[in-house]
């Protein structure tokens, strides 16, 4: 094989679709971070306080701040804890946080992967994050992190159900998985005008799939200590928060996809 037809047949889609992977992580990873920011000014205001407001102007740089400190933080692994499981369980939080916006489309024909069961793969990828709770508290080995790890697996199942059930009835609409077809049927109307209590139902599902209040009980830090992580420093910790912010942009993705017209309303207000 000559080295311009190896080129073209394999080293250029590598180069694109690695290329695509890092124009949606890099901008991702910038909004998880600035996520945290105003949430904690939102959360400073309701107790009359300033918030973040030392680093930088406004206190905008204090997540670059964080992220650094918790980069070069020093890991602790408790000397009963199961290492290995110990350091994949937040990998596995993380990456599936990452690998579940490959089948969001941004735009028309602006998707990595826009495969016919793009619905089955995002329960499946959202199935798998119990998988890094439980492995999180268990091999932990402490008694705080595996009461947290139920109690936050328990939510994480029981409201998947209601989101199943509120899905199902936004495909009978469609008569598709596909999620480039659920944003084009909502052309004239969008499903959550129809559809209202389901999209309560839904956005009520998604605080609770990302234990926001007043769903945060698995977090329980008056008597759990922040749950299942309890036992994690350092960059562990930072991916276990890096992907728990994700998820609820992702499930804001997800609800604006399903039933705002994902980038249909977009659309429809520039050629307005």
């Amino acid at each position: 094989m000559e080295f311009s037809e190896f080129l073209n047949t394999y080293l250029l889609p590598t180069a694109i679709i690695v290329a695509q992977i890092f124009a949606i992580i890099v901008p991702l990873l910038v909004a998880v971070a600035y996520l945290t920011y105003f949430e904690r000014k939102v959360i400073a205001s309701m107790q009359l306080r300033k918030g973040p407001n030392v680093v930088g102007p406004f206190g905008l740089l204090q997540p670059l701040a964080d992220g650094a400190k918790l980069f070069i933080k020093e890991t602790i692994l408790p000397s009963g804890a199961n290492k290995i499981l110990f350091a994949m369980a937040p990998m596995l939080t993380f990456i599936l946080s990452l690998i579940a916006w490959a089948v969001i489309p941004f735009d028309a024909g602006m998707v990595l992967a826009d495969i016919n069961v793009g619905i089955l793969y995002l329960f499946a990828i959202s199935s798998l994050g119990v998988y890094g709770v439980i492995m999180a508290g268990w091999a932990s080995n402490s008694k705080y992190a595996f009461l947290g790890a139920l109690r936050s697996a328990a939510q994480m199942v029981s409201y998947e159900v209601s989101i199943g059930f509120v899905i199902i009835t936004v495909l009978l609409c469609v008569g598709s998985l596909n999620l480039s077809a659920i944003v084009e049927a909502q052309k004239t109307i969008w499903f959550a005008i129809p559809l209202l209590p389901m999209f309560v139902i839904f956005f009520v599902s998604a605080l609770a799939e990302t234990n926001r209040a007043p769903f945060d009980l698995p977090e329980g830090e008056s008597e759990l200590v922040a749950g299942y992580f309890v036992e994690y420093s350092s960059m562990t910790f930072a991916l276990f928060f890096l992907g728990e912010y994700a998820n609820m942009i992702l499930m804001s993705g997800m609800t604006a996809v399903l039933f705002l017209g994902g980038m249909v309303a977009a659309d429809r207000h520039s050629t307005v």
